[in-house]
């Protein structure tokens, strides 16, 4: 049984609809089981409190729902849901900025993807809500410019990966609650001829960091998913080896971090160097050995949309073949749960070859 909140994309039915919502707009699949799941999906409210974020809430629900948007009867729910989701961002937004002005430091999920800023900017992207999307631009501005001597988005929070954590706090590098995703944002908006004042010294400041801490590997380079206080007295990270070629933490998502941040600025080595260490990563078996499950966050659905992603906008080509293969070597088990981001949804998601938007919410596209 699911037990994750309906309005959840991460394990929801919320998540769910987006995989029947990408079906019916592919053509693969019908508008009524879309619908049903929506239903489903709003069935408990949407929250607008501290909780809502691109993954669970009112600006949840509107991601998703923006991926019918022009069908009927979907209009005065997404126009509620924006309403709701605007007032999250704007509450943010403030407590963002106070943090900052009192020379704080962050909790992760005020900027990550998966429960802060960078997921409402997601949000507000996808719906064209430019002028507050150019607030949460210039807020993860900020949020690259030093406090007291460390980067500004240097956190105290506990990433919920190891006992005990990190004393003095770190530097999280991932896509899904490291800096990745603030780089990725500020690169594609850039794209998209969105820019606020500070956001292309921003974009260099934090691949400046990762250049920093990017290690020499014989497949390619890799990041290490966080850079502790010891690690930067030391001037080496304690993580010896790239991990799991994940979206979440590995270099999958770091590099098309890099990628987007190349294309932003015509910067033709970093475009270079990031596709090279995908490259690398994929076909080192002993990376890949690590990947245990299907999974959109941490398994091969996630690699493959990466890579799908990666080799659209790659200098040379990059066969997906070997990845798909993988994938498809991953079984689903009864156990799988139905959900986006470690379920079935996300797995069958990953299978779409005719790729639209759903992987905006992975900061992918």
């Amino acid at each position: 049984m699911n037990t994750q909140p309906a309005q959840s994309i991460s394990g929801g039915a919320a998540g769910i609809a987006l995989l029947h919502l990408e079906r019916a707009r592919t053509g693969t699949g019908p508008w009524e089981k879309a619908n049903a799941w929506l239903e489903a999906a709003v069935r408990e409210g949407a929250s607008t409190g501290t909780n809502a974020c691109l993954y669970f809430g009112a600006p949840a629900l509107a991601f998703v729902l923006h991926g019918g948007a022009g069908r009927p009867g979907y209009a005065q729910a997404l126009a509620t849901l924006d309403t709701g989701t605007r007032a999250v961002v704007r509450a943010r937004l403030a407590a963002a900025h106070r943090r900052i002005d009192a020379g704080d430091r962050p909790a992760l999920g005020e900027f990550d993807l998966i429960s802060g800023l960078t997921g409402l900017g997601v949000c507000q992207r996808r719906r064209g809500d430019l002028d507050l999307l150019r607030q949460v631009l210039s807020y993860l501005v900020r949020l690259t410019e030093p406090i007291h001597g460390l980067p500004g988005w240097w956190t105290l929070s506990s990433t919920g990966r190891t006992v005990g954590d990190h004393p003095g706090g770190h530097s999280n590098h991932g896509m899904a609650h490291g800096i990745s995703g603030p780089l990725a944002l500020l690169s594609l908006a850039m794209r998209d001829g969105i820019e606020v004042e500070g956001q292309a010294e921003a974009i260099h400041r934090l691949c400046a960091w990762l250049d920093h801490w990017e290690r020499p590997h014989e497949r390619g380079a890799w990041w290490p998913e966080t850079v502790t206080l010891t690690d930067l007295r030391r001037g080496r990270p304690a993580q010896a080896v790239p991990l799991r070629p994940s979206w979440c933490y590995g270099t999958p998502g770091i590099a098309r971090a890099q990628q987007l941040a190349a294309l932003a600025t015509g910067d033709l080595t970093r475009r270079h160097r990031a596709e090279a260490a995908f490259v690398g990563c994929v076909n080192d078996p002993g990376q890949l050995g690590r990947i245990i499950d299907p999974s959109m966050c941490h398994g091969t659905a996630g690699l493959l949309a990466t890579g799908r992603r990666i080799a659209e906008d790659a200098v040379t080509e990059i066969p997906l073949h070997t990845l798909m293969k993988i994938h498809q070597g991953e079984a689903v088990t009864p156990d799988t749960p139905p959900g986006f981001l470690v379920g079935r949804a996300g797995v069958e998601l990953a299978f779409h070859t005719t790729v639209t938007n759903w992987d905006a919410s992975l900061l992918l596209i």
